[in-house]
């Protein structure tokens, strides 16, 4: 069945998308999910063989109130891998899990994912930003499922410690006060075009009008794809709770950390610190751009990624 490709966001910007996937079901403790399986793009099916058919698959893991939309852009940039990018559960076209929804519960998702599709030990594991949380988290609890660990944007300082910890309260007052309204207004308080604009408006650093258009327009269209209040509190709540430093010294695989010098979430120094810490890292700094790498420089971290698995497996 085809996938995603140009979405209506997307139209009267010069940003294209045109890998098609096949989309898989998977269940997981009961619940429907689903995950976008791209094919290399010189192939028929995914996982046909063809010249990258060594290659290994590419297991994506988005971020918070995102989905699978949000990782597109890498997708396309990685034409000769087999990529697989699942909305996570209570996010896009996944369906709440039973329980709470927190890193736990995320990274057993990762894993039943994993088994579910057949992915073998070559496989890498990508997580950008709250999603490099839940990945690292899976990487150092179970390495024995995956090759090489790839996270953008990691989450490299606790969110309620340094400067960001008046905008971090700030956001956790207002989960908590759209959690406590009553449904009505408590989603309309979430879905609020003018607060997803303005968050959008922060994180965008690039000065393309173009790319900045296309990026509000990702924000409006999917930033509040989400299940339920609840989904969100619990998420968000986890995503402010632990980082990827909590299990750096525990990552027995190499490890690549894409970076963003202005980054408003992890800071140069935090990055290198989080480097230093993990056993075999290495650290890809990108200039000029900020939590956005997935949006606004989508080659150069797929260039980054493609030089070091190249490495690894020459």
């Amino acid at each position: 069945m085809p996938g995603t490709t140009a979405d209506p966001a997307s139209h009267a910007v010069p940003v294209q998308l045109s890998r098609t996937a096949e989309v898989r079901p998977i269940t997981v403790a009961g619940t429907a999910q689903r995950c976008w399986d791209f094919a290399p793009a010189d192939t028929g099916a995914a996982g046909s063989a063809g010249d990258d058919a060594g290659l290994p698959p590419v297991f994506m893991v988005h971020g918070f109130r995102g989905d699978h939309h949000g990782l597109l852009r890498i997708v396309e940039a990685l034409p000769r891998h087999r990529v697989l990018v699942p909305d996570l559960p209570g996010f896009g076209e996944g369906s709440p899990l039973p329980g709470r929804h927190d890193v736990p519960a995320y990274a057993g998702f990762v894993r039943t994912a994993l088994a579910e599709l057949g992915l073998g030990a070559e496989t890498v594991l990508l997580g950008h930003s709250f999603g490099s949380i839940i990945a690292s988290r899976v990487a150092a609890e179970s390495p024995e499922l995956i090759s090489e660990l790839v996270l953008v944007n990691p989450i490299c300082e606790p969110a309620l410690e340094g400067p960001k910890a008046i905008t971090s309260k700030a956001a956790e007052l207002y989960y908590r006060a759209a959690a406590a309204l009553p449904e009505k207004p408590g989603m309309a308080l979430l879905r609020s075009p003018l607060i997803v604009r303005g968050m959008s408006m922060l994180m965008a650093k690039t000065r393309e009008p173009g790319l900045r258009r296309w990026i509000h327009g990702q924000h409006d269209a999917y930033f509040s794809a989400f299940a339920n209040r609840t989904v969100v509190l619990d998420a968000f709540r986890a995503s402010i709770s632990e980082t990827v430093r909590d299990v750096a010294a525990r990552l027995s695989m190499p490890v690549l950390l894409v970076a963003a010098e202005l980054d408003d979430i992890g800071s140069v120094r935090g990055q290198q610190h989080l480097a230093r810490t993990i056993p075999d890292a290495e650290l890809v700094m990108l200039p000029g751009v900020g939590h956005l790498v997935h949006y606004e420089k989508p080659n150069e971290a797929a260039a980054a990624i493609e030089d070091f698995l190249a490495r690894r497996h020459s």
